[in-house]
Parts: C-alpha cells; structure tokens; sequence
C-alpha cells in the first residue's frame, strides 16, 4: 500500500502528493517488471502496459510543470533570491535528466533483437532519477510554491494536467492516482473531484481499472 506523504490542508498540494505517490508505486512496479522480463514475451506486455500509462501521465506532469509552474515562479521571484532560482533551474535540469532515461525505455520495449536485454539497467538508472527528483521538488520546490504560488496559478497548473488527460483517460487517471490509497487519503481526493467524476469511480471506473492493469494493487474504497 503507498504510504501518503503529508501535506498541508491544500488541495492543491494534497493532488501534487497524491500524484507522486502513485509515481513512485509505478516506478517500483516498472523496476520490477523490467527485472524479471528477460526475453519472456508475455513479461514484456505486462511491462508495456503498465508502462505506457505511467509514462503518459509523468509527461503530462512534467510539461504542466515546465509550461505553467517554473516560469511563472520565475516571474513572481525577486531578482536577488538568486537560490531560489537557483532550485528552479535544478528542477528543469533533473526533467532535463529524465526525459532521455524514458526514451531509452521506450526504445528497449519496442525493440524485437534483443535490444531489451539492457531493459533492467535503464529501468534502475531512471527509477533513482526519479524518485530523487520526487524528494527534491517536495523537500524544497513544494513547499516554495506554497508560500509563493497564487491560488490562480495552481488552478492554470490544474487546468493544464486536466487538459492533457482529457475526458478519454479520465476513466485510467482517476483510479490510477486512487491505486493503493488509504480510505481516508481516498475520501480527501475524491473530495476534490466533481460528483459525477466520484460516481463513475466507485461505479465503474475503479473495477474496470482493476480488471485491467495487471499492476493494480488496490484501493482504500471500491
């Protein structure tokens, strides 16, 4: 089961820890995955498949965050809070470090000679990168953008990953942020979405996840 980090009553920092909880549980089950495949086709889909969904929502988190949030913190920061920008700058160069790791992914997974033998190696390289990147911008850049962060902004931010999921994944992102979640973790997102969103969840949305991701592993309430 993930373990929540705790954030602020925010809702805006409640969906920003929510959401890596379930990055870093994707990761681990990648790492995992990729560790055992081999050359074994039928490991390789179910790497695949979990694969592909994790990476579509990490991009759609990592563009909103260099297209809304790093530019606007560098418009609302002083130009003498120059470690301030300076955090900034890391957390670009660390999206800098990732993105190549999850081509080397894509590129291990679709190639049919062999080229997936190196698959583990990259998994772990890119799993550290992460998770690091995951402790650094909630060890420091979160609680920046708390203090700094107009409330309009972190609605820009939302509306932005909202855009990118768009109502055809809604059905996957819902129960994939929800995936392993306590019930009372649970009840606070689900608290944040519209009422016919929760409905679809607990109706739907969430079995058929289950039935479908071989990675699933569970929710605080069905």
């Amino acid at each position: 089961m993930t373990t929540p980090r705790q954030p602020s009553e925010s809702g805006d920092l409640l969906m920003m820890y929510a959401f890596h909880d379930g990055l870093r549980r994707d990761v681990a089950a990648v790492a995992k995955s990729a560790a055992v495949a081999g050359d074994d086709p039928q490991r390789l889909t179910v790497t695949h498949f979990g694969w592909d969904l994790f990476k579509r929502f990490l991009v759609i988190h990592h563009t909103a965050e260099d297209e809304i949030l790093w530019p606007r913190m560098r418009e609302l920061l002083d130009g003498d809070r120059s470690g301030d920008l300076e955090l900034l700058d890391a957390m670009e160069e660390e999206h800098d470090t990732i993105d190549p790791l999850i081509a080397a992914i894509d590129a291990a997974l679709a190639d049919v000679e062999g080229g997936h033998a190196g698959l583990g190696d990259t998994v772990d390289a890119f799993a550290t990168a992460l998770n690091a990147h995951l402790s650094h911008e909630e060890g420091d850049a979160l609680p920046l953008m708390s203090r700094e962060l107009p409330r309009t902004d972190w609605l820009r931010f939302a509306d932005s990953q909202r855009n990118g999921v768009g109502q055809g994944l809604a059905p996957r992102y819902v129960p994939w942020l929800l995936d392993g979640a306590t019930p009372e973790r649970t009840d606070q997102i689900l608290g944040l979405f519209p009422p016919p969103v929760v409905a679809q969840y607990r109706n739907a949305w969430g079995k058929q996840y289950a039935e479908l991701n071989p990675w699933a592993t569970g929710y605080g309430r069905a």
